[in-house]
């Protein structure tokens, strides 16, 4: 009888840890999918991380304008200065224009912070100290969420960006990496900004957002580039002379010439999954993201917590 009661106790003892380990992770796993690395009653952190100031201003101004207003604290960081974008000025005197044009766009997409690092543009290698930049500007931002560019492209920054990103990726867990700022708690979720390269593979439209409702607003924060889409970007196509002189000319050329394309099929697709066919068919602007293997992947929970605005 004794040896019985004690099996009994035991197995109810077991029952009770096991039931308690359970919760615990449990728990553990929701408020991981609620915020990966900032507390739920903060807001989400999401930083995008690139080779020139404009770069997620083209690719991703939409999408960050949203998060803005829908409570996220968004960051930019360019890797480079932009020194080297254009046909006439050039050095300290382009770096500190194309600094003013990224803190007048920052101020236009209601982000947070738009930091520009002092590295050469044309010459980002994806050099040992550039990566611990990147994987302190990741702890110190505590991000969720980052983004970055996929090492296949046309220019080199853009490429060794990319590399950047995914090389800090895993290290801003390790403490003993950059050891001077703390190590994230998780890894973040990394996304890649979409372009139209096929080779290797082709960009895969995982999360596309519908941006209409702030299509003016990614107009006004590419506007403040003016060196770049206005001058530099012009100049390379050979269309400087169609260039508008006036404001409101301007914008108006700008759009037309940005977003010619309108939503493509492969953003059509990812449009329906989170939106619906109804919603999905009625969107004329959209931004795509990728979602990277280096980081945590997440949910569809965890996307949508990411991306507030998906469904609505």
């Amino acid at each position: 009888m004794k040896t019985i009661s004690f099996n009994l106790k035991f197995q109810n003892m077991f029952y009770r840890i096991t039931l308690l380990s359970l919760l615990f992770i449990f728990s553990t796993q929701i408020q991981l999918s609620a915020q990966i690395n900032t507390s739920s009653d903060t807001p989400l952190r999401v930083i995008a991380i690139f080779a020139h100031p404009d770069d997620a201003d083209f690719k991703m101004g939409g999408t960050a304008a949203m998060m803005a207003q829908m409570g996220h604290e968004v960051k930019f960081l360019s890797l480079t200065n932009g020194n080297a974008g254009h046909h006439e000025k050039g050095g300290g005197v382009l770096a500190n224009i194309r600094r003013e044009e990224a803190r007048e766009s920052a101020r236009r997409l209601g982000i947070v912070e738009y930091e520009v690092l002092d590295n050469n543009d044309s010459e980002l290698l994806p050099e040992l100290h550039i990566r611990k930049d990147v994987i302190r500007a990741i702890r110190e931002w505590n991000a969720d969420v980052v983004l970055g560019l996929r090492p296949n492209d046309y220019h080199p920054d853009h490429r060794n960006a990319g590399k950047l990103v995914i090389d800090a990726s895993y290290m801003v867990i390790v403490p003993n990496v950059a050891s001077d700022v703390a190590p994230v708690r998780n890894n973040p979720v990394f996304l890649f900004m979409q372009d139209g390269f096929s080779k290797p593979n082709p960009f895969s439209h995982d999360i596309v957002v519908g941006i209409d409702e702030v299509i003016d607003t990614k107009i006004m924060g590419l506007d403040a580039h003016a060196s770049q889409v206005y001058e530099w970007g012009p100049w390379t196509r050979g269309i400087s002379e169609n260039v508008p002189d006036g404001a409101s000319e301007r914008l108006e050329w700008l759009r037309e010439n940005t977003f010619r394309g309108g939503v493509s099929d492969a953003q059509l697709e990812g449009l329906r999954k989170w939106y619906g066919d109804e919603k999905a068919s009625q969107f004329r602007f959209a931004e795509s993201f990728e979602i990277a293997e280096y980081g945590r992947y997440p949910s569809d929970e965890e996307i949508k917590m990411i991306f507030p605005m998906l469904g609505q």
